[in-house]
């Protein structure tokens, strides 16, 4: 990728058990795993999870909240997660995601219609929740 206009790269999800949350993420969501294996073997600190080619979400164990001191503070954003995340999707996708979740007892809402986001009016929406208490919406457009 060699356009450098301004994008979201990635969101960092505070979690319990950050191989659990990425199987959630891969078996329910439907995103790769990206360095879960050198995170099993105490290479790197946290693995992530692949959105698409631009954007991961990295999965932060809480148990490094202490070393979190880029900024005054910082540390005390774990347990606080944001409002939600949103995902656009195709609207086949968005119906695979939503049954996927269903299957796994994840806590899902009802679905709303003509909710406004970065491309206007969102033909379908729903919110989830992950195993980590993170609220996520799926949408999408077409």
């Amino acid at each position: 990728m060699t356009d450098n206009s301004a994008r979201l790269d990635h969101v960092v999800l505070w979690v319990r058990d950050p191989v659990a949350s990425a199987d959630f993420y891969e078996k329910a969501v439907g995103m790769e795993p990206v360095r879960l294996s050198e995170y099993s073997a105490g290479a790197v600190p946290f693995p992530s999870v692949r959105l698409n080619e631009e954007t991961i979400l990295d999965l932060m164990p809480l148990a490094m909240a202490e070393r979190m001191t880029m900024l005054p503070g910082a540390a005390d954003s774990a347990g606080h997660p944001v409002n939600h995340v949103c995902l656009a999707l195709p609207g086949d996708e968005l119906d695979a995601l939503r049954a996927r979740l269903e299957e796994r007892g994840a806590p899902v809402s009802d679905i709303s219609h003509d909710s406004f986001g970065a491309r206007g009016k969102a033909e379908r929406s729903f919110y989830f929740r992950d195993p980590d208490g993170n609220v996520f919406e799926a949408r999408h457009y077409d």
